[in-house]
């Protein structure tokens, strides 16, 4: 994609201070639920919902602590070579890497892992147990074939939260996130 674009991350003040002061660097997050597959995530021009994301770890029992004081930094990433999943190309590569994963799971009598929800009241399935695993297999399939550039970050919209409004297929919490696999292309980041 050859861009840069700015994204925003939420995390804990104290290791936002010391992530600006160049003292500690950002995490690459590898939960079988990630979006996007194991990176470091941002939300792309939205430092609002990169500061609610922390905001929403520093209360829920599940990040048990992490999160003391909310905060949010900004970064320039260069996107590099970029799945990005807003265009048709990127889309087919998912899409292929979903069908071997898919027969590597029959072969091998094993359930592919399935997308769940959160808590009773979640319609997103913000688990993303299967999309993790086809996305982590896209990165695998081009490890394996040594002439495919491996891809430096992964870019996608994601519509959730509800209807904006009654009748809408405008989505409430609908955000274009990316995950970057490879932390060179984080060219710096700032205060918010």
């Amino acid at each position: 994609m050859g861009a840069f674009v700015l994204g925003y991350h939420g995390c804990d003040q104290d290791f936002g201070e010391a992530l600006l002061a160049g003292e500690r660097s950002l995490r690459v997050s590898k939960n079988a639920h990630d979006w996007l597959g194991h990176g470091i995530y941002f939300w792309e021009n939205n430092p609002k919902r990169a500061l609610e994301w922390a905001r929403f770890m520093s209360k829920h029992p599940s990040f048990k602590g992490r999160v003391k004081k909310p905060f949010a930094i900004g970064a320039i990433i260069d996107l590099g070579n970029c799945l990005d999943l807003t265009e048709s190309e990127s889309l087919g590569i998912v899409q292929a890497s979903y069908q071997e994963l898919a027969i590597l799971h029959e072969i091998l009598d094993i359930p592919l892992p399935e997308n769940k929800s959160s808590h009773q009241s979640d319609s997103d399935l913000v688990q993303r147990f299967l999309d993790c695993a086809v996305l982590n297999n896209v990165h695998a399939l081009r490890e394996e074939e040594e002439k495919l550039e491996p891809f430096s970050t992964v870019r996608a919209p994601f519509t959730e939260g509800g209807a904006l409004y009654p009748g809408a297929k405008i989505q409430a919490k609908t955000h274009i996130q990316i995950c970057v696999r490879n932390s060179k292309q984080i060219r710096g980041v700032f205060r918010l």
